[in-house]
């Protein structure tokens, strides 16, 4: 806050938080620390670039007064982000009783002898705040992502491995299923040349293995 016997200003600086194409607008809080009313006056050595409201007025005894300045849209920024615009705030007593409509310029000119108090202001560029950053759904606090990504991993090698075995051991069941199903044709084609040599009571005995060799074979294609 300045100084000065007739306001209070704050901040001292202008900060504007710079974005391309885009109106920005930033306030002043002006305080009265006397117990007179005070007129005040606000410059700017770039008037087509900013706009004051109010940029004249009148302090009302141990009251306040806020002003916004408002940066019209840029289509660029400067380089490395530096302003060199600057306010001047001038303020004088004013009567009793005053309002905004007796302020002249010569309230505000020193030459003539009035006592009047001036506060320049510079303007600075600050980064626009950022959105912040989403939180990992299923994350706690003080967990580590490269923890998770680890155990899932090791998650995913052990089902892998599991897989692999299981698929293992259902071929070599099948082998060997494959193997008893040549055997047990071999036998059949034997018994069959059999039961023509041995007559009626080998057919019958014949029809029964084959009947037990089917049921086998079902149950061991089913398993495999």
């Amino acid at each position: 806050m300045s100084t000065g016997e007739l306001l209070g200003i704050e901040p001292l600086e202008l900060k504007f938080p710079f974005e391309l194409k885009k109106q920005i607008s930033c306030s002043l809080q002006l305080s009265n620390k006397s117990d007179n009313y005070v007129a005040f006056k606000v410059k700017t050595t770039n008037p087509k670039k900013y706009c004051v409201r109010p940029n004249t007025g009148i302090v009302l005894p141990r009251s306040t007064c806020d002003v916004t300045v408002t940066m019209q849209a840029q289509k660029e920024a400067p380089p490395d982000m530096q302003c060199k615009d600057k306010f001047l705030l001038q303020s004088a007593k004013a009567n009793n009783g005053a309002t905004t409509k007796d302020i002249t310029p010569e309230m505000f000119n020193k030459e003539a002898g009035h006592a009047v108090e001036e506060c320049k202001l510079r303007v600075v560029y600050v980064s626009p705040p950022q959105p912040p950053s989403p939180v990992q759904e299923g994350s706690e606090e003080g967990s580590s992502p490269r923890g998770s990504v680890s155990e899932n991993g090791n998650a995913n090698v052990a089902e892998f491995t599991n897989a692999k075995a299981l698929i293992s051991k259902l071929t070599e069941e099948k082998n060997n299923a494959i193997q008893q199903n040549n055997k047990l044709r071999q036998e059949m084609e034997l018994l069959r040349r059999e039961g023509h040599k041995g007559g009626a009571g080998v057919s019958f005995l014949f029809i029964i293995i084959v009947g037990l060799i089917g049921i086998i074979l079902g149950y061991l294609m089913k398993k495999a």
